[in-house]
């Protein structure tokens, strides 16, 4: 289980906005981050369930889903569900 108050504390360098959130993909996988909003975009890199990222704010659907744009720990978009948005 995520300890909200470590969240909450952690600061998260070159970030200016956005909201806090931590990946949890409800498996063992990891979360797929992407270049734009859509499984169509390349994949750039994968995330580790707990890891804290920084959700911008942007949203966008494709693929029947919102997908969720991130600026930290880099650029890209993740499945907005995995964030703990649409559950």
């Amino acid at each position: 289980m995520t300890d909200i108050n470590k969240i909450n504390d952690e600061s998260l360098d070159n970030v200016s906005g956005g909201v806090k959130r931590v990946v949890d993909t409800g498996t063992s996988q990891n979360a797929a981050v992407r270049d734009g909003a859509g499984k169509k975009y390349e994949q750039i890199g994968s995330l580790k369930n707990g890891t804290v990222v920084n959700a911008t704010g942007k949203f966008k659907e494709a693929d029947g889903r919102n997908w969720a744009q991130i600026d930290y720990p880099f650029d890209g978009w993740i499945a907005a569900s995995i964030l703990g948005y649409d559950r």
